[in-house]
């Protein structure tokens, strides 16, 4: 048998699901299936809202309660709109933010597209492409090998304020 390669000894193995962190959306801790079937990520969000802000368009969505009882609504410019195939197979065109990902220790960016996920058993979805080319390999037949994530120091996103200084900004609406 050859000896492993170089690239597959720089490998971290991780689980079929671990606990990972999305700081700039404010979740520092959120339970992630790491699905290589899917390509793109994938969070639960309820209430999405579109609106413009500088030219932009971003999106206002409420992401689960993981720290209390309510939903905490959140912001973030809408990198693209991509039509993406639910659990059924069923095309859905989706919004897709940028975002900070935090797993095993290390932060990179990641693309996430935004959709209702409350029937599913996973909040996230972390699909391939948020994986590949991060030195991770994923072991199907164990959990949590990542440990806790950490926040990494400095990752924040510039939410836009609406003119009322509130997150009450009217959807479809241009927002300075």
């Amino acid at each position: 048998m050859a000896p492993p390669s170089k690239r597959a000894k720089e490998r971290t193995v991780i689980g079929w699901r671990e606990h990972i962190a999305l700081p700039d959306l404010g979740i520092d801790r959120i339970k992630a299936k790491i699905d290589t079937g899917a390509r793109t990520t994938a969070l639960h969000a309820e209430g999405i809202e579109e609106f413009r802000h500088k030219g932009h368009l971003w999106v206002r969505f409420l992401t689960p309660p993981y720290h209390g009882p309510e939903c905490e609504p959140v912001s973030a410019r809408v990198v693209d709109r991509r039509e993406i195939r639910n659990t059924s197979g069923i095309p859905q065109e989706r919004p897709i933010i940028h975002t900070t990902l935090v797993i095993d220790g290390r932060h990179w960016g990641i693309d996430v597209s935004l959709t209702d996920r409350r029937d599913m058993g996973f909040d996230l979805i972390l699909g391939r492409t948020a994986v590949r080319r991060h030195g991770l390999l994923v072991d199907p037949g164990r959990s949590f090998l990542a440990g806790e994530p950490e926040r990494p120091a400095g990752a924040h996103l510039d939410i836009p304020d609406t003119p009322t200084g509130t997150d009450q900004a009217t959807p479809g609406k241009e927002d300075s």
